[in-house]
């Protein structure tokens, strides 16, 4: 699969600009429907940007007929290999399931995180993304521990399951909320940008190689700690100059081992 540019923003007329920086990520998608379904969900709320991870349906006719003329969105929409690729550049993320999971994500109604969500594009240059999981399975354990948050939509107990069209529908209305009630969420104090997604996890692995040379993480067996510490940096939020001052702390390290 060729890898295409994630950071490229779609010039569509009529969006509202700070959207530009908003991506909905949709994973391993199976229908080509909902794919057509999601784009005309985000054309009705002002969102442009559409990213396919890996999907197992192709964007056909189908996919267009569903799209209802928001084949612009639906068109422009990018498709790359893995999850970390979509997020590239991603300064927050947050990751939809219906299921409630062990690991220590903030856990947010769709509202709050269309809220926070608006929140996040008020720093310069922020990128967000909220990120879908399959039809038939949501997203794996592993996926969603790449979100800085999980996502629910409170639907009735006894019948809570949503078709993923909808649930981009619901996500995408509660955004287009808080874009317009937006100017009593502004930050009293410019803080400033968090690391993107891609800087964490390059200093994440460097962390990794490190604590290998030291014989404190076993090869073999290194997802629980990484991911602890992945939860960690992201509750901390980062920011790129943190990110270069503790590599260069594990490059000191590193020199002293060889020595």
């Amino acid at each position: 699969m060729i890898q295409q540019d994630i950071t490229a923003k779609p010039s569509i007329p009529g969006h509202d600009p700070r959207f530009a920086r908003l991506r909905i990520v949709l994973v391993g998608t199976t229908h080509p429907g909902n794919i057509g379904s999601t784009a005309r969900a985000m054309k009705t709320m002002g969102l442009a940007r559409l990213i396919l991870v890996a999907p197992k349906a192709r964007i056909d006719a189908e996919a267009e007929a569903m799209a209802s003329g928001a084949t612009d969105v639906l068109r422009s929409a990018q498709i790359v290999d893995s999850l970390d690729a979509a997020l590239i550049g991603c300064h927050w993320v947050v990751g939809a399931s219906a299921r409630l999971r062990d690991a220590p994500h903030e856990l947010l109604t769709v509202r709050q995180a269309a809220v926070q969500a608006i929140r996040e594009l008020a720093v310069q240059e922020g990128e967000v993304a909220l990120v879908f999981g399959r039809e038939h399975a949501g997203l794996t354990n592993a996926e969603l521990g790449r979100c800085h948050a999980h996502m629910i939509i409170p639907a009735h107990p006894e019948y809570s399951s949503l078709n993923l069209a909808q649930a981009v529908q619901v996500t995408a209305y509660e955004l287009r909320q808080a874009l317009l009630e937006d100017e009593g969420l502004r930050p009293a104090v410019e803080l400033p940008a968090p690391a993107p997604h891609d800087a964490v996890e390059n200093l994440l692995a460097h962390w990794q190689a490190v604590l290998e040379g030291l014989g404190f993480l076993d090869p073999a067996n290194p997802r629980h700690l990484m991911q602890k510490l992945r939860h960690l940096l992201q509750r901390a939020r980062i920011t790129p100059n943190e990110v270069d001052i503790l590599r260069g702390m594990l490059t000191a390290v590193q020199k002293k081992m060889k020595n």
